[in-house]
């Protein structure tokens, strides 16, 4: 896979790797790498110039805008700046996926109540994002991302804003999910929480991948 960064240089050149179902995968190197581009790539937030991209054997780097909807409802995506909806109670900011995809009401609460037990905050599902800290924010960021089961759950920096303790607590809540059978990539320049997993590492330096 190829891609430009919009200017006279590649933010990723020959990017060819496999990840296999089922995988806990660690994407990392330098800022400008080209983590987060190639993330954009897998969640169709962008699309690359030259080059194919399967996901669940499927390329979509070819897929119509009106089929990226359906691809995105298999997969999660947690960013580093949580993406919140600040006039959103938790449960209404994890409730929002399936809302759109038109599931039922009582659906929703019960599936958004259920993913926010699951990381350990349903009893402040009435608060609203700035009631919370940092690590809770992000911890209700996992919850909607994880809503509709993905196949696949992407994160970008999702332990960057965190302590080591809550970042530890993050990193074993992608190992349960993982346990379930989501596959995770996860991109960070944390070197010693990679070295902690003990899981996959492909590396990305000036947009090549330089081991996998």
């Amino acid at each position: 896979v190829y891609k430009s960064d919009g200017k006279d240089s590649q933010a990723l050149t020959d990017v060819t790797l496999e990840i296999e179902k089922g995988d806990f995968v660690f994407l990392t190197g330098p800022s400008g790498a080209g983590k987060t581009t190639l993330l954009k790539l897998v969640f169709c937030a962008d699309r690359p110039e030259r080059g194919q991209l399967l996901v669940n054997g499927r390329n979509i780097s070819r897929l119509k805008a009106r089929a990226i909807p359906f691809l995105r409802r298999n997969i999660g995506v947690v960013f580093q700046d949580f993406k919140l909806l600040k006039r959103k109670t938790i449960l209404e900011n994890v409730a929002f996926v399936p809302r759109i995809l038109g599931v039922p009401v009582r659906e929703q609460k019960r599936r958004a109540f259920a993913a926010l037990r699951s990381v350990g905050l349903h009893h402040k599902m009435h608060s609203y994002p700035l009631q919370l800290s940092g690590g809770e924010q992000q911890r209700v960021a996992i919850a909607r991302a994880l809503i509709n089961e993905p196949m696949l759950l992407l994160a970008d920096e999702p332990t960057g804003n965190l302590d080591p303790e809550m970042a530890q607590e993050i990193m074993r809540l992608f190992l349960e999910v993982n346990a379930r059978g989501t596959t995770v990539l996860v991109a960070t320049h944390d070197r010693e929480m990679i070295q902690r997993m003990g899981k996959r590492v492909i590396a990305l330096e000036r947009g090549r991948v330089v081991s996998a």
